[in-house]
């Protein structure tokens, strides 16, 4: 946890966090900014996809593609480390490093853009019917988009709610808690690797298993607080059952090829009365998985709107989370 006995105290780290998080609650990622600045996540990005084709060559055996792609998962976690350091280094002497500090937190938190993408499915399947219910969802899963019904529609939104939940919300607050800025971009730098790169798929099995790894790892404990905070929120949700969300949950997690990805979505899935996961179509291969959950397959976009709802209590949960430690220092 951070030091109490910040030099610059209008820039304690943990408001810095709170205020983020508000921020974020209410603004988002607004594109006018991003198409005049390089978002940080697309810099990180950037570096992987160069680092990759450079690097992940077809013809190489599996070995020397396993040790390259760890090489460049150290060489980009270190250098977002660094630069975490030193922008902490900067708000302990000046103003501007805080609000630098602020920015970019703002930035890798991703409460406002999750919510907004998600809705967007809901509104399309409404407004649009299928065809638009798939183009909106294929922004935000990486599964083919023309295999999916309007169930399945439903259901993948309200699956990428609760997982990206975890690892857009709840990762980033947990790795900022305990190692500050410099814990939170090395947090995003693992999983925008394992979004990248850490895929089954033939060309990135081997390039990307450490990066695949290093996110299980850091996901780990915020995969199951988020996954509680889901549980929690359902009850706040109207027709919401909390109970069979810890229930669905604590036998259902390990339904998920994910080690953590399953219990945020078996969460939802108590909380909400539905069946989620089960088999899925990607790009190159087919994910042939249990139901999590035993309610209802056939979701709507009403059960989307429903999952938004549990989302927003359970983003002020998380955000209360941090506002009591900071109150409490």
């Amino acid at each position: 946890m951070f030091p109490l006995s910040e030099s610059s105290a209008a820039f304690h780290p943990l408001l810095i966090l709170v205020v983020a998080l508000m921020i974020d609650a209410v603004v988002g990622d607004p594109p006018w900014l991003w198409r005049r600045l390089p978002h940080p996540v697309a810099l990180i990005g950037g570096a992987i996809a160069l680092l990759e084709r450079k690097l992940n060559r077809d013809s190489r055996p599996g070995y020397d593609r396993r040790v390259r792609g760890a090489l460049v998962a150290v060489l980009l976690v270190a250098a977002a480390v660094g630069v975490g350091i030193g922008v902490v280094a900067l708000r302990r002497k000046t103003g501007w490093g805080g609000l630098v500090e602020l920015a970019l937190t703002w930035a890798l938190i991703a409460q406002r853009s999750l919510f907004d993408h998600v809705r967007a499915v809901a509104v399309a399947l409404e407004r649009e019917g299928l065809a638009g219910g798939r183009r909106a969802v294929a922004r935000i899963v990486g599964r083919d988009p023309d295999s999916l019904d309007a169930a399945g529609v439903a259901r993948a939104a309200i699956e990428s709610c609760a997982e990206n939940f975890a690892d857009g919300v709840v990762a980033p607050v947990f790795w900022c808690l305990l190692f500050g800025l410099p814990g939170l971009l090395a947090y995003k730098t693992v999983n925008t690797l394992d979004s990248m790169i850490g895929h089954r798929s033939e060309r990135y099995r081997d390039f990307g298993m450490v990066s695949a790894r290093l996110d299980d790892a850091m996901n780990l404990i915020p995969a199951r607080l988020a996954g509680a905070l889901l549980a929690l929120a359902a009850l706040f949700v109207p027709g919401g059952r909390p109970l069979a969300a810890w229930r669905v949950m604590l036998r259902d997690h390990g339904h998920h090829r994910s080690p953590n990805s399953g219990w945020p979505e078996a969460a939802m899935a108590g909380g909400l009365g539905l069946a989620l996961a089960g088999p899925r179509r990607y790009p190159g291969y087919v994910a042939d998985e249990a139901w999590i959950g035993q309610g209802r397959s056939q979701a709507t976009s009403l059960d989307i709107r429903l999952a938004l709802m549990c989302l927003v209590v359970a983003c002020l949960l998380n955000g209360g989370l941090v506002l009591v430690l900071l109150l409490a220092g």
